[in-house]
């Protein structure tokens, strides 16, 4: 796939809106969400308030990749219930297992006829100290976050350029790959999200010929099931003493960003990441 500048003069406008359309049917417009998205770690708890938002805003087909997708089996089929028009399926998936990618990327788009979007929310997280963390830990942060969130775009890119359609990607970076988490220490979380940013920027900058625009969200702490539990108690009022909005962020407090950079409202952002974090990384 050899660069070629003049390709990259000619990535098409966004389709204007009829001139007799309603004020109302404008609005709907403007954020709608088309075609087929797959979502990495999509039976987590910000995935599946992404998916939703795709759902509301009409995406027709959705793809859920996770390693473990028992613990969604509930929400996955309330959205369904839902959405009965939208076709909405789930792989199991080990996003650092390149041909597992490949291929379930490819059976995708058979089943749903093709592959518009890719959201990557999969990823670890571990607090462990520079002095202590082992090489299997590092390697194994790096290989989830970063290098997994790659094959996935990869894989997605290929088939978007297959297609001839152009498409979305969104990577989920963090706040950690702007600023030093305190007070927990997360060396090689911070440095994958960080990789995550700058992969971003190289792939909006290579892949925007074809299309397709790469961006990012970059959240603060999110009010999860990974920030819950005793043990964190101290943490977690550290961190809302430190953010000036006091709290911390809610999972449909993401999903406006989702929609925008899902859709053809943000038709013109390429290599852009957006902080949602409540202002933590001012303080």
């Amino acid at each position: 796939m050899a660069f070629n500048r003049v390709q990259a003069t000619l990535t098409p406008k966004p389709t204007q809106t009829m001139p007799n359309s309603q004020a109302g049917d404008m609005a709907k417009l403007r954020f709608k969400v088309e075609g087929n998205a797959i979502i990495t770690g999509g039976a987590g708890t910000l995935g599946i308030a992404a998916a939703r938002a795709l759902l509301e805003h009409g995406l027709t087909g959705l793809m859920i990749f996770d390693r473990t997708l028992a613990q969604a089996e509930s929400e996955i089929e309330q959205l369904r219930v839902e959405y009965p028009s939208a076709k909405i399926l789930s792989k199991q998936v080990d996003i650092i297992d390149e041909v597992a990618v490949s291929s379930a990327v490819i059976d995708t788009a058979e089943l749903l006829g093709s592959v518009n979007i890719l959201l990557c929310f999969a990823g670890v997280v571990g607090c462990v100290h520079a002095v202590e963390i082992t090489a299997a830990e590092w390697r194994r942060t790096l290989e989830i976050n970063t290098t997994g969130s790659f094959l996935c775009a990869q894989a997605v890119a290929k088939q978007i350029i297959l297609q001839g359609t152009g498409g979305s990607i969104v990577f989920i970076a963090s706040i950690s790959g702007h600023r030093v988490n305190f007070p927990q220490p997360q060396v090689a979380y911070n440095t994958s999200k960080a990789a995550v940013l700058a992969m971003k920027n190289s792939l909006a900058a290579e892949w925007a010929r074809y299309g397709i625009r790469v961006n990012s969200i970059s959240p603060g702490y999110m009010d999860t099931i990974l920030n819950e539990g005793d043990g964190i108690a101290d943490a977690r009022a550290v961190w809302a003493d430190r953010n000036p909005m006091g709290r911390m962020g809610q999972p449909n407090e993401l999903t406006g960003l989702v929609v925008l950079l899902a859709s053809n409202a943000s038709s013109y952002m390429n290599g852009t990441d957006i902080i949602c974090d409540g202002g933590q990384v001012l303080l």
